[in-house]
């Protein structure tokens, strides 16, 4: 499936690997979500509804949605098979598409001794989205 225009991504399955990484490039971790695309904005991004537990088992629950930037060079075609999310005992089946996207922490923690990159939970945090272009190796 080719992609030519971000409404071409609606209704699509798809598997998204994120991997974050802070200022000085060293990997905080990585994160594998499954959702469905349900609308599509140039400006506001590509907006998922995340499959979750409660999802996944059929039961009814306010549905997590998720944002993407309108951005798919980073989107390929998905393999067949079964894929586990980072949710545990959340999969997906034959996904649509595959995304990667690479998030980096563009702004340290200023401290009285100098610049740290620790920052506290709840402090305002600024990332860069890049997408990772190189088509992914699954298995």
């Amino acid at each position: 499936m080719t992609i030519k225009t971000l409404n071409d991504t609606l209704q699509k399955r798809c598997l998204i690997g994120l991997t974050y990484f802070d200022v000085n490039g060293v990997q905080l971790k990585q994160t594998l979500l499954a959702g469905t695309v349900t609308s599509v904005d140039e400006e506001m991004g590509i907006k998922l509804n995340l499959l979750t537990l409660n999802s996944a088992n059929n039961t009814k629950n306010k549905e997590a949605e998720f944002i993407l930037p309108a951005n798919t060079s980073c989107w390929f075609n998905a393999p067949k098979g079964d894929f586990h999310t980072s949710i545990e005992n959340v999969k997906t089946t034959d996904p649509d598409y595959l995304i990667t996207w690479d998030i980096y922490q563009t702004k340290a923690q200023k401290t009285a001794d100098g610049i740290t990159n620790n920052i506290k939970d709840g402090e305002q945090q600024w990332w860069q989205w890049r997408p990772r272009t190189e088509k992914p190796q699954v298995g």
